[in-house]
């Protein structure tokens, strides 16, 4: 009988899950209710004090951060063609247009000076992926802003107690947008975060995620009614999904040691064979601190790289490519004359990801081991 198949992510889910639903549930709470805001005290502590408000998912955090921080028509964000589609849509979905900008190879994330070379009078942001929890240049990113008064979004959905020189991502820029989807290391099934260190835009993005009412200073007592103050749209997590995630929290050191040692073990175990046959594993930058998000091959060539992803599929090993390039998919090339992304396109045709979760037994990390060598380079 074949061994079941190893999945490409699990969430860590037990009785602590059920329990705290069934708390939530008990207490009849709502949306910004005093389970999310317990939870959002815990993640200031982790994303260096900022302002944390929890939302629906990344992708709302990410146009919650656009809409307050005035990000709007006629403008232009500067952001990777690698990426999931939330990182230009949320331009979109404030009038903006996306600008896809070239990565550099050591981190996938954006490259600096492509950065430059798309800088226009229209640009108001800059909004930088943490690909696999491993930041880009964000000292030269930030650096760019400054002398240009543009705006730094980090779509952190990856980066979770990452670092980047000491610093949490996601508390780097004027904002941070994480992700608590299935696929990440803590997970609520759909839920994200906003962190943002200034108090006025905090203020703006409070109102604008409760419908642009001010309900939430009604709650702290600070007004004797609410009523509608600015644009604004539901961004709100339950209080139900929060009570999951503060159960996720509780496991943050356990889930992030299981995913380190998982990770040294692919790279102890495949590094001599990787060398042998032109196969790239993931760089060790000595200033990143990563989260173990991401663990990937970097294959010579796109028909190498399917050969072995089909092999894996075959032998019951769920690995996966990554993203296709937004700047040659139908919608990104809709929106008009895109660049030439070459080092962009390279990463995106032979990169393969290997399952990564803290439910992988030893024996399923040495069998994906034996599997990625026997089916060769």
């Amino acid at each position: 009988m074949s061994p079941p198949p190893i999945r490409f992510h699990s969430p860590l889910y037990d009785e602590r899950e059920l329990e705290a639903v069934r708390s939530a549930l008990a207490a009849q709470t709502t949306g910004d209710g005093p389970i999310g805001r317990r939870v959002e005290a815990r993640l200031s502590k982790l994303l260096a004090g900022r302002r944390v408000l929890l939302t629906t998912s990344c992708t709302h955090a990410l146009e919650l951060s656009l809409l307050a921080l005035g990000v709007g028509p006629g403008q232009e964000v500067i952001t990777p063609s690698f990426t999931f589609v939330s990182s230009a849509n949320a331009a979109l979905r404030v009038g903006a247009r996306p600008v896809f900008a070239e990565i550099d190879e050591r981190t996938l994330g954006l490259d600096p000076e492509d950065v430059e070379r798309r800088l226009t009078p229209r640009t108001a942001a800059i909004l930088p992926v943490h690909y696999a929890g491993v930041a880009p240049d964000m000292d030269a990113i930030l650096d760019i802003a400054r002398r240009r008064r543009l705006r730094v979004v980090e779509d952190a959905a990856q980066g979770l107690a990452a670092r980047y020189r000491g610093k949490p991502l996601g508390a780097l820029g004027d904002a941070g947008c994480l992700s608590f989807h299935e696929t990440k290391n803590l997970s609520c099934g759909e839920g994200g975060a906003l962190a943002i260190a200034d108090p006025e835009l905090a203020q703006r993005a409070e109102i604008a995620r409760e419908k642009g009412t001010n309900r939430a200073a009604f709650l702290r007592g600070e007004v004797d009614k609410y009523t509608w103050v600015a644009e604004g749209s539901s961004y709100v997590l339950s209080d139900v999904l929060a009570a999951l995630l503060d159960a996720q929290l509780d496991k943050l050191d356990a889930i992030q040691a299981r995913r380190a040692a998982i990770t040294a073990r692919y790279r102890s175990g495949l590094s001599d064979w990787a060398a042998t046959g032109g196969v790239r594993l993931p760089a060790l930058l000595p200033d990143r601190e990563p989260n173990h998000h991401i663990f990937y091959l970097l294959y010579p060539a796109l028909q190498a790289r399917d050969r072995a992803l089909a092999a894996l599929r075959a032998g019951g090993v769920l690995a996966t490519f990554h993203y296709v390039p937004l700047h040659s998919s139908p919608h990104g090339r809709s929106l008009g004359p895109q660049p030439e992304l070459p080092i962009t396109e390279r990463i995106a045709s032979t990169l393969l990801r290997l399952p990564l979760h803290p439910r992988l037994t030893d024996d399923d990390v040495e069998r994906v081991i034996e599997a990625v060598r026997g089916a060769g380079s």
